[in-house]
């Protein structure tokens, strides 16, 4: 693949959600076709001769970048979501967060067991959504292979919380 400048089309904002933290903003790289094609081409580049089975995604920006993945590889799409979101037998995992405790749920007949299933999220921070979803696809009889995020963000340490999953994001940031 091409050189490209993928930083220059994520925007960062100061003090975004709350005073001190830098928010590093991927909706800029959905509204330039260029950058959104550039990640679904690197992330096609990089699978494509590694065994995926399915993609399962984050809510809701792992969504974006994981359908058209998932749709040019020819391969399932697993929506994770939020606790309630989805209808009929789920497979669901609690995990905390900075001040309180979240909860994410799959279909549970949609996880293929004894099956690689990479899992997909616009950015990876801490680790610790992600670190539920595997959980959560592992419960179901999934294997994990490797995680991919468009961006990551390596200071916060997501790479010990998710060990010894591979981690491949397309730019990191290490530091704010």
């Amino acid at each position: 693949m091409q050189e490209f400048n993928l930083d220059s089309f994520i925007r960062k904002i100061p003090d975004f959600p709350k005073k001190g933290i830098l928010f590093y903003d991927i909706t800029s790289i959905l509204a330039k076709p260029e950058a959104f094609l550039y990640c679904i081409e690197s992330m096609v580049d990089i699978y494509t001769d590694k065994e995926i089975d399915a993609v399962a995604a984050i809510e809701a920006r792992g969504f974006l970048f994981a359908a058209p993945f998932a749709a040019r590889m020819g391969i399932p799409l697993l929506p994770i979501r939020k606790k309630g979101k989805l209808p009929g037998i789920t497979l669901s995992k609690k995990y905390d967060l900075e001040y309180a405790q979240a909860e994410i749920e799959v279909h549970q007949e949609d996880v293929p067991a004894g099956k690689r299933v990479l899992l997909v999220d616009d950015l990876i921070a801490t680790g610790g959504t992600l670190n539920a979803a595997r959980a959560l696809l592992n419960a179901g009889g999934a294997i994990v292979p490797e995680i991919f995020g468009v961006l990551g963000l390596p200071f916060l340490n997501y790479e010990k919380v998710l060990s010894p999953t591979p981690v491949t994001t397309l730019i990191n940031y290490h530091g704010e």
